[in-house]
């Protein structure tokens, strides 16, 4: 019988879900794609149906192997990259979802941020013990709101009959067998409960939320033995894969393009655009920016990361709402036609402003504007926006920890825009790459899959990100950098002046 020669990587994200089957030279040999959809009961509530996302997920691990033309038993092993603070309950008997998940883009514990967790530590505390400061994207909280609002879930939890985790244990659970409740540290940190530099949950943390540690996954390195999970060929031919690796998206991406070394940096354009930074072994000890876990393979990495809020989410706002756009992929062509933004200024604070600000008040705003302004400036205004924000996140990363980014690496789906490429180029004054292959969250699950399974022996027999790439240098002058961005700052002091009012 042949030696397995495929790994598969996942890609669970909150817009949809991938699977990528590479072989060991790093090509593709099959993909597949099935889009989420999110359901929304209550006004500023999100949230996605757990069946929905294993069956999207299987569906696009068939669609892959029929693509590859291959076997399922050809597969040597899976890595799952997860989206982060979507929450999944399930019963620790049948593995039956409780209800459904919670995603990171909710916004019903607002008020608890507001009233308690603003007042229960300080900002810098909770940096220190968690890595970041806990928004109403975080899982601690929408296990603290359950807790609070359901008191079938408070027995049943306090009862330890059930269990919470990311999409990628219950992906484990829904499709396989889990050889325990646990989770890589990438991703048990990004729920919001665990303190990272002591190596274990936050007990006083949980105590206040009142969140039972028995609800909980135990972490584990990046490349260890998760389970196992069922796919299907499109004729029918059924196997049980080994899941050897997890990771959380974001820290995927960053190594799925390659940056494993202090200083690369890497922004993925979703429906937020994270910024994500490699800094090494050691955890910064500055207070201003999210600290996560990147991954461990001998030896933990740390990366710090920054996010827009929305970018995809405003896209979406300004196609759906506003009709600005017929269409999201328009805003790129729509902006290359006017050479500026005739002055206008594009805030997309719709649920606040992130780093530097942390300003959850204030509201997003166009500035600016005559009557001669066209949808075609707005679009470049929104465009301009994105880079003046990623600027922002790197000069305080410079700032606060000295670590001059000298290049970005950039993916997601706005990246496909040569005009926003160009205008971020313009704004940071950074190169900006856009490497050919886009799959690099998929790319990494499956890689460190290979390492978890053996398949490689170490990091550096990691096969490079195949293709070519585009850079977009910068194409403007440092002073009219500046004056651009001082325009920039003005607008952010209007949005957060109103959003005080």
């Amino acid at each position: 019988m042949p030696t397995p020669s495929l790994l598969l990587g996942i890609d669970q994200g909150s817009s949809g879900s991938r699977a990528l089957l590479l072989d060991l030279d790093g090509h593709v040999r099959g993909y597949g794609y099935r889009p989420l959809a999110r359901l929304y009961p209550r006004p500023g509530w999100v949230e996605q149906d757990p069946h929905a996302v294993t069956q999207g997920v299987a569906e696009a691990i068939t669609e892959a192997i029929g693509q590859a033309e291959c076997q399922p038993a050809d597969i040597a092993a899976c890595g799952i990259a997860s989206q982060r603070n979507t929450e999944f309950i399930w019963d620790t008997h049948t593995l039956r979802p409780y209800s459904t998940a919670i995603t990171w883009q909710d916004l019903r514990t607002e008020p608890m941020v507001a009233e308690e967790i603003n007042h229960w530590a300080t900002p810098s505390e909770y940096r220190t013990r968690l890595g970041f400061f806990p928004g109403p994207y975080s899982t601690a909280l929408h296990l603290a709101w359950r807790m609070r609002h359901d008191p079938e879930f408070a027995r049943l939890a306090c009862d330890g009959k059930l269990h919470t985790g990311f999409s990628a244990e219950w992906l484990v659970m829904s499709l396989g067998r889990a050889t325990g409740h646990f989770m890589d540290t990438s991703l048990v940190q990004a729920g919001g409960l665990y303190d990272f530099r002591a190596g274990d949950y936050w007990q006083e943390w949980l105590d206040f939320l009142n969140v039972p540690r028995a609800l909980l996954p135990a972490p584990r390195p990046t490349l260890a033995e998760y389970g196992v999970i069922g796919v299907i060929s499109p004729s029918g031919v059924r196997a049980e894969i080994p899941v050897r690796a997890m990771i959380g998206d974001q820290q995927g991406a960053l190594f799925g393009y390659d940056c494993r070394t202090p200083g690369d940096a890497e922004c993925t354009h979703g429906t937020a655009s994270f910024v994500n930074v490699c800094i090494g072994e050691t955890p910064s000890q500055q207070t201003n920016l999210n600290v996560y876990h990147a991954w461990e393979i001998t030896r933990p990495n740390f990366c710090l990361e920054a996010d827009t809020t929305v970018t995809g989410a405003a896209l979406r706002w300004m196609r759906e709402h506003a009709r600005f756009l017929d269409d999201e992929t328009e805003v790129g062509p729509l902006a290359a036609t006017v050479p500026d933004t005739g002055g206008v200024m594009f805030v997309p604070a719709f649920t606040g402003l992130n780093v530097p600000h942390h300003d959850r008040a204030a509201r997003a705003t166009l500035v600016g504007m005559t009557l001669s302004t066209t949808r075609a400036h707005i679009a470049r205004a929104f465009l301009a926006s994105i880079g003046f924000q990623i600027r922002a996140i790197l000069d305080t990363i410079r700032e606060d920890t000295g670590l001059s980014v000298q290049k970005l690496h950039v993916g997601g789906g706005l990246s496909a825009s040569d005009e926003a490429c160009q205008i971020q180029a313009d704004l940071t004054g950074l190169p900006i790459i856009r490497p050919e292959f886009a799959q690099t969250t998929a790319r990494a699950a499956a890689l460190l899959a290979g390492l978890g399974a053996g398949v490689f022996a170490r990091e550096r027999d990691l096969p490079p990100l195949p293709g070519g790439r585009r850079v977009f240098e910068p194409g403007i002058s440092a002073e009219a950098r500046e004056e651009a961005f001082g325009e920039w700052q003005k607008a952010i002091r209007l949005v957060r002046e109103w959003g005080a009012v």
